[in-house]
């Protein structure tokens, strides 16, 4: 067949090339070509959907446990957003209970709305916990931090915004 020529043309070129080949030849091709179309269809279709059912089920545990994770920190990001229900005196109160993960030497010292803790010799873990808790219960912000890290130990101070009000 040449390029260029009409689509009925083609057409009738084809049925002249089909006329002139042998009974073999015709039934070979009303064999093959249906065979050539499933063979599509499965490579094109089937196959790869197949394929991705057996992947999704080998997954579905991991993408569940991600899921997961995924609410509870979208929990914590909207209780992080609301308005703290803390007053500032129970949010000193909170800040000042939670200095105990910070070791024997940590200090809090309470100025207006403001407070700073000193701590010596807290491993991250502790101070990574403390300010979760500053955070997430006393709805206290961390302003500045002056971090000294020795052995492996941290030593420094805290300031943090204690809330406004409690929300109405």
């Amino acid at each position: 067949m040449r390029t260029g020529l009409p689509l009925h043309s083609w057409r009738s070129a084809l049925h002249a090339r089909w006329a002139k080949s042998s009974a073999r030849e015709q039934q070979l091709v009303r064999v093959a070509l249906p065979l050539l179309l499933i063979a599509l269809a499965w490579f094109f279709s089937v196959g790869p959907s197949l394929q991705t059912l057996r992947t999704a089920q080998t997954q579905a545990p991991q993408l569940r446990a991600q899921l997961q994770e995924m609410l509870r920190l979208q929990a914590q990001a909207q209780a992080l957003q609301a308005p703290p229900a803390t007053t500032p005196q129970d949010a000193k109160a909170l800040l000042e209970a939670s200095m105990g993960a910070l070791g024997a030497s940590a200090r809090l010292v309470l100025s207006g709305d403001r407070a700073t803790a000193s701590f010596q010799g807290s491993s991250a873990d502790a101070l990574a916990q403390w300010l979760s808790q500053a955070r997430l219960n006393a709805h206290a912000l961390p302003l500045e931090l002056h971090l000294a890290q020795s052995q492996g130990l941290w030593a420094g101070s805290v300031v943090l915004q204690l809330p406004a009000r409690a929300a109405p």
